[in-house]
């Protein structure tokens, strides 16, 4: 069963989301952080196939503060070129007070865990979310910036699984080799490498997708979502 839900955020407004529920009664709950593109049609693929295994998933509507409801395809120029734009206007702070106002209302589903995936900016948040919140156990894939977070490592006290690109054009080789440096050794941290994959290797639709990668790299977070949440 999928639908819209209106979250309520933590400065008493309203966040538009998109849930997607199991059939029966979920195993746990996870929230599903946005690319750049908005809760798009890959987003939703993504809560769904999370629902079908058995969580309840919940993607909220970041860029609702900016533009409610964008919808972006990174396979069309002007549209990667807004979504780069929505981007540079976007409070990362804030978006984490905004996934923190969505783990609560998972919580509040009868769940007894929730975690949460996020992709792009979404993985970076992921990482601000495992540092900032009390999600049980968080998911980057090809997380930007993370280089410039690690002064937050010491906050991470739930497990935390990051997916590195190897040839990811917005994530140098420099900031993957101090990725490794600084987390390495964070006994909360996985790090897995995909050698000669690009960035957006794992989305649902489109150019970037690779699939040997995006399928090892979705095997890998199944089985730590239902090693931490289930």
């Amino acid at each position: 069963m999928t639908d819209m839900l209106s979250i309520p955020t933590l400065d008493g407004a309203s966040m538009p989301a998109y849930r997607a529920a199991p059939a029966g009664t979920p195993t746990a709950a996870i929230v599903v952080i946005q690319e750049i593109f908005g809760v798009n049609a890959g987003i939703r693929r993504k809560c769904d196939t999370l629902a079908e295994a058995g969580y309840l998933a919940i993607a909220p509507d970041l860029f609702w503060r900016i533009t409610p409801g964008i919808e972006l395809d990174p396979d069309v120029e002007p549209e990667m070129q807004r979504a780069l734009n929505l981007m540079g206007q976007f409070d990362q702070d804030q978006g984490i007070r905004d996934i923190e106002a969505a783990i609560r209302i998972a919580r509040g589903e009868g769940v007894a865990k929730v975690g949460a995936v996020g992709y792009c900016l979404g993985g970076r948040l992921a990482y601000m979310t495992a540092a900032r919140t009390d999600v049980d156990a968080s998911v980057g894939y090809y997380a930007v910036g993370i280089d410039g977070l690690l002064g937050e490592k010491h906050a991470i006290a739930k497990p935390l699984l990051l997916h590195i690109a190897g040839d990811d054009g917005f994530v140098d080789k420099d900031t993957q080799a101090a990725m490794h440096a600084g987390l390495d050794d964070h006994p909360k941290v996985t790090l897995e490498d995909y050698p000669g994959e690009d960035h957006g290797f794992a989305t649902e639709f489109g150019k970037r997708r690779s699939d040997a990668a995006a399928a090892l790299a979705d095997r890998r977070t199944a089985a730590f979502f239902a090693e931490h949440l289930g």
